[in-house]
């Protein structure tokens, strides 16, 4: 009888490893975010009307279109370098293409960060990708800046379609 009881802690212990084993808070952060993320660019990308594509607000910024294709180019190098997964060849998409090619063009990205950030874990966080400028930094230094980059752009188009009397998505909850 006292060896059956004995197991019980052993038991106990090799579960509470397994759980700890199986936590990746940094990854599940991340997911948490490009879901947040799509959601928020996505409906922002479909508040904004089609002929209001081309504003910008000065010269010098990129207009409203260009974003939203700048940001389905930016999806997919983010989200490979991340996880290794190689993204799909898509032409060139500018910033003047229809409304309707650009948002397609947006949702596509999301979904193939999805899948390649569902198989993501927390091992490696310090292993260095690819960046901008032909650098490379830590996988964890990328998730950062997925993330940034998602909140930059949503902030980005927010002002933009304030500028145009209309409200982001998260001003309307």
């Amino acid at each position: 009888m006292k060896t059956p009881l004995l197991l019980i802690p052993l038991a106990i212990s090799c579960l509470a490893a397994t759980a700890v084993a199986q936590e990746v808070p940094v990854s599940d952060a991340l997911r948490s975010i490009e879901k947040r993320a799509e959601t928020n660019l996505v409906a922002a990308a479909e508040e904004m009307p089609a002929g209001k594509y081309g504003f910008k607000p000065t010269p010098a910024q990129m207009s409203f279109g260009d974003v939203i294709a700048h940001l389905s180019g930016g999806n997919y190098f983010l989200c490979s370098s991340i996880t290794g997964a190689e993204a799909p060849k898509r032409p060139e998409l500018k910033g003047g293409a229809p409304k309707e090619k650009l948002v397609g063009a947006l949702k596509e990205s999301f979904q193939f960060c999805e899948s390649a950030l569902a198989k993501v874990n927390d091992s490696g966080l310090s292993r260095k990708v690819p960046f901008f400028g032909d650098r490379e930094v830590s996988r964890a230094e990328m998730m950062f800046a997925a993330a940034e980059d998602w909140a930059d752009h949503y902030s980005q188009l927010a002002n933009y379609l304030r500028l145009n009397k209309l409200l982001p998505p998260t001003a309307k909850k």
